[in-house]
């Protein structure tokens, strides 16, 4: 008899989830295509201005970890959504690397840009107040991250957490499809979770459609899931603030 730790690792064929994650990875890597499409295509940063000289280095570098990890999600949902469990494994430790160089990156690049265009106002906040916004997040995919290579062998964890963990790096995308964000900007929404709002909206469909789909409740996707919503409220709240503006400035400086 199978132990449940093996139980979980294994899934299904007839697993429907496996179609749910490939389909939410889906909307992830289009939701990054279409907010990131100036940098892949002419090499620009939003909105179509070239990329400061300054940091350009860094921006591609943070640029193409990023888009590694989409792909790396994107591909990896594929493979169990196919069945091919063992490429899927052997990929893997592909994450092991890419989820530390994305955490420095994610943190050194707004600081370095906040350093060198420090004028720019995202989300009504200058760009001291702002720096909360990226480092929380990529803070945020750390964690995620972290937990959902450490229960890699348990499937009802590893699968959550690895979906929360792009979902939390996504909201730099979403911003950056032009007409998007104008759409909660200005509600009651936009002010709780900023650019994080579209993230929030993918997780809780997700949440939902799997619940329908599947007939189950999902304690861990829905604790994660939780987690990233009290996050991203927190990360809005807390930025506007002089104790975060004089910790940032420390930085900067």
């Amino acid at each position: 008899m199978s132990s449940p730790e093996s139980r979980a690792v294994a899934p299904t064929r007839s697993d429907p989830s496996r179609l749910l994650y490939a389909a939410a990875a889906l909307v992830l890597l289009t939701l990054t295509l279409l907010g990131f499409q100036e940098f892949y295509l002419r090499g620009q940063a939003y909105p179509a201005h070239p990329l400061a000289p300054p940091v350009k280095g860094l921006l591609i570098a943070h640029g193409v970890a990023m888009t590694a990890w989409i792909l790396l999600f994107f591909v990896q949902t594929l493979l169990v959504a196919g069945g091919n469990r063992k490429l899927h494994m052997t990929i893997g430790p592909v994450a092991f690397a890419l989820v530390p160089v994305m955490i420095v990156l994610g943190l050194y690049l707004p600081t370095q840009t906040t350093r060198f265009e420090p004028d720019v106002t995202l989300w009504g906040l200058n760009r001291v107040h702002f720096m909360a916004v990226p480092w929380f997040s990529i803070l945020t995919f750390g964690v995620f991250a972290s937990l959902g290579i450490a229960y890699r062998r348990r499937l009802d964890i590893h699968r959550p957490m690895m979906l929360l963990a792009t979902l939390a790096i996504i909201a730099a995308a979403a911003d950056r499809i032009t007409g998007l964000p104008d759409l909660y900007a200005a509600t009651i929404w936009g002010r709780l979770f900023g650019p994080f709002f579209t993230p929030v909206v993918v997780g809780v469909v997700f949440f939902a459609a799997k619940g329908l789909w599947t007939r189950s409740f999902d304690r861990w996707l829905a604790s994660g899931l939780a987690a990233f919503v009290v996050a991203s409220v927190f990360i809005m709240r807390v930025a506007p603030t002089e104790p975060w503006a004089r910790f940032a400035a420390f930085f900067v400086r």
